[in-house]
């Protein structure tokens, strides 16, 4: 950000007391999510149901594994569209072709018939969820001059647009599905992602001179290099799904390996560059406890599109004056607790100043609420269908909400405020690598 730019974002307060242009990204990244979480509302109960009822009828066990597993892939890609955007691309050509890569996955989903539409569809949205989600959160960082107290509270004011979207997405989808089929709830995220695009393509412009820069771009010897590993890995990643080594059943614990071999890649990368100065080296050191706290936090916190939709079809009393709700719109309560408390965390952060708790302090409270969060099923527990009642279901999903604020909207802001200058949009990516390890898990995990 440039000396003029920094004196202006300063001085920019139209946005609830933020820059103008993080209306933009808010609001690409609304449709983003309306998408996502629309479509992940009604993903799993589409894999495990009969064909009778217009499902797949794949085993519990397998479907809950790829919903792991793909939840895990959409942030593994992260450092995919990342790194595309410090070597190749920069950060806004980038947000905005993987969200014309979104909009092709959901339109798959929505037409291609059966398990063809699963795995075109998946990919595709998995891989351009991972250039959007990261590189809108580099953007974010980009409105900000060093040392503005707001960032957190401008982060916090972001992640109101990601649950906006994700209130409305699961609502709408859940309910099209139920009336029309599934594919019809897919088609209905495939437009909102075509909003979102519409609306970024309009308004883009004017975003700050960093979010076009190509922070570190390849060299010709690298670029070959690159198109020789690509190639090669597509060819063994074919090579293991012909052969059956990688199956629907194992596809949760390819992605976990291949989670932890990247991030232990992205950190050796950070920690040997000799692009990274010795006081940015110090700042990915100690970002490395923070990452392991975010990875035991999203393990149980994306049991919610797992578990938690497992029990929602089977046991909780989804009876609401006489009328059963979808058990995709169980989706949309955690979304409204966010947009609710979004804004209290933000003013309350933004109220402490300096006064405000570390970051690490943050992490920890996040991650000690979400145990609780799940010791609070165990009087539930035992029960058979429509055992559980709405309203103590609804609290523990309160408790999931406040701590998902305390860990996830602050380390966007922290992986942001210690990235290295070379590695800006990177240092995002290592962060959602937590997030897809903590996914994956939530797949795995939902096998006991």
């Amino acid at each position: 950000m440039t000396t003029a730019e920094q004196s202006g974002a300063r001085r920019d307060r139209r946005f609830f007391g933020q820059p103008l242009l993080l209306s933009t990204l808010f609001g690409v990244e609304l449709w983003e999510r309306f998408s996502f979480y629309g479509m992940q509302g009604i993903l799993l109960i589409y894999l495990y149901y009969s064909t009778a009822q217009g499902g797949l009828g794949i085993s519990e066990a397998t479907a809950t594994g790829i919903v792991g597993a793909y939840g895990g892939l959409v942030y593994l890609s992260t450092i995919v569209g990342t790194w595309l955007a410090d070597r190749v691309l920069g950060a806004e050509r980038t947000l905005f072709y993987a969200a014309f890569v979104v909009m092709l996955g959901h339109i798959a989903l929505s037409v291609l018939p059966g398990l063809l539409g699963v795995g075109v569809g998946l990919v595709l949205i998995a891989l351009g969820s991972g250039g959007v989600k990261g590189n809108a959160t580099a953007l974010v960082g980009t409105l900000y001059a060093p040392g503005d107290e707001r960032r957190d509270a401008g982060f916090s004011l972001f992640y109101l647009g990601i649950n906006l979207g994700g209130l409305v997405g699961p609502l709408l989808t859940a309910w099209l599905a139920d009336v029309g089929g599934f594919h019809v709830g897919f088609g209905v995220a495939a437009v909102g992602m075509a909003l979102g695009l519409i609306q970024y393509s309009i308004f883009r412009k004017g975003l700050p001179d960093a979010s076009h820069e190509v922070p570190s771009p390849l060299t010709a010897s690298e670029r070959t290099r690159m198109i020789v590993l690509v190639a090669a890995a597509v060819v063994v990643i074919v090579v293991l799904a012909l052969t059956g080594v990688l199956s629907a059943g194992t596809l949760d614990l390819a992605v976990i390996v291949v989670t932890v071999a990247a991030t232990i890649g992205y950190f050796a990368l950070l920690l040997t560059s000799p692009k990274v100065s010795r006081v940015e080296r110090r700042r990915v050191l100690a970002f490395i406890p923070l990452w392991i706290a975010s990875a035991a936090f999203w393990s149980l916190y994306q049991q919610q599109f797992t578990v938690i939709t497992l029990y929602s079809d089977q046991r909780l009393d989804r009876n609401l004056f006489g009328w059963e709700f979808p058990v995709g719109w169980v989706q949309s309560i955690n979304p409204v607790f966010i947009v609710v408390l979004s804004g209290v965390f933000a003013a309350l952060w933004t109220r402490l100043g300096d006064r405000q708790p570390a970051t690490p302090v943050k992490f920890g409270l996040g991650a000690a609420i979400m145990g609780v969060a799940f010791l609070l099923f165990l009087p539930l527990s035992g029960g058979g269908p429509n055992s559980v009642a709405l309203l103590p279901f609804v609290g523990i999903l309160l408790v999931f909400t406040v701590a998902e604020l305390m860990i996830s909207p602050v380390g966007l802001s922290v992986s942001t405020k210690l990235a290295p200058q070379a590695y800006r949009a990177q240092m995002v990516g290592l962060f959602f690598l937590s997030v897809a390890l903590g996914s994956v898990l939530s797949g795995t995990l939902a096998g006991f």
